[in-house]
């Protein structure tokens, strides 16, 4: 939780909350091209918050600055592409999955382990008491914050084992009639061979069906990428949300593009073409909610974005304990049966 501190304005004491910061770099040091405006006029607010402290008045500068600050970020983040959005799920400042469990759970205890190869660090699994309460199982994919994290846990692009390991686990909560909570956050399932000799198609394939009977609810949601059979390989649910500025594919932008035209350059073409933001997805009937985030994206206010997270998967549980665990398969295969949209040309 963020730190209080006091501070003295017109003789009264005032409660302020420091933000959570995620990774040691700075924002400005880790924004996006388009938000280098707005990094910029963050820089002159701060500057002039400085010079405040002399005995010159600026305060009607800084509130003409924030009211400029406000318009920018609305005029930048309220008109997003989709590719601008997909840039902003690969944020390096954006919320991961342990960042959401060490915020929304208490006693969280991690487990290891497919108990056939060895342990995947992309992807987490563990068991913890849902805002210190109820105890739920989480399953994520996790990326990491600096080169070194990356590759140990792969850039959040889960093995095999990984998804065996998120199986088992997901078998322990159905035997104590656990709920399941998956984090979705990952560009694909890891693409090595030897990934690929150890079943990777097989291991993903073997998921679907599994958590398609379990009688447990299931709650996903995509907090940053979801990128083909590795976002489906821990996202058959029976509530699937999505973060406003995450995204759910079939597969990656630039994989499509050189795909389609043998050329990288033409993401933003794929991006648009693949319908991968939340209102596309929500019209499509692929997932059931967007999770709001504030002005500017996760990486900008990550405890708004969580407690965001958190009312949203509060509602989804409370939805689902209202159904019988017998129910829950079928109805999941049904939701699963019904999504999409077709259309036909006639001949």
């Amino acid at each position: 939780m963020g730190k209080k501190n006091k501070k003295q304005e017109n003789g009264n004491t005032e409660i302020k909350r420091e933000k959570i910061r995620l990774g040691e770099r700075d924002l400005a040091d880790a924004c996006l091209p388009f938000e280098r405006p707005i990094v910029e006029l963050e820089k002159k607010i701060d500057e002039l918050r400085s010079s405040s402290d002399s005995e010159i008045d600026l305060s009607g500068e800084i509130k003409s600055a924030e009211k400029k600050l406000e318009k920018a970020l609305k005029d930048v983040f309220d008109n997003l592409t989709p590719w601008q959005r997909v840039q902003v799920a690969r944020h390096p400042l954006r919320p991961y999955t342990l960042d959401y469990v060490n915020y929304l759970t208490t006693d969280f205890l991690v487990l290891h382990g497919d108990r056939h190869f060895s342990d995947d660090r992309a992807i987490i699994c563990g068991f913890g008491r849902w805002k210190g309460k109820k105890p739920v199982c989480i399953i994520g994919h996790q990326k990491g914050r600096d080169t070194k994290e990356n590759l140990l846990r792969s850039f959040g692009s889960a093995h095999p084992e990984g998804y065996r390991k998120a199986i088992r686990i997901m078998r322990m909560a159905e035997k104590f009639g656990h709920p399941i909570i998956c984090f979705i956050d990952t560009p694909g399932a890891y693409p090595g061979i030897g990934a690929e000799e150890r079943g990777q198609a097989e291991a993903i394939a073997y998921n679907l069906r599994e958590m398609a009977e379990l009688t447990v609810p299931i709650v996903a949601v995509v907090i940053g990428e979801g990128g083909s059979g590795g976002a489906l390989g821990i996202g058959v649910a029976d509530k699937i949300l999505i973060l406003e500025n995450a995204y759910y594919s079939v597969i990656s932008p630039e994989g499509c593009a050189a795909i389609l035209w043998k050329e990288n350059s033409r993401a933003p073409d794929a991006a648009k073409a693949l319908k991968l933001t939340g209102e596309d997805l929500k019209g499509l009937g692929i997932i059931d909610g967007i999770i709001s985030e504030p002005l500017g994206g996760a990486h900008r206010d990550f405890e708004a974005t969580a407690e965001n997270l958190g009312e949203a998967i509060d509602e989804a549980l409370l939805e689902l304990s209202k159904i019988s665990r017998r129910e829950l398969p079928q109805r999941r295969y049904e939701k699963f049966r019904k999504m999409g949209v077709y259309q036909s040309k006639k001949t």
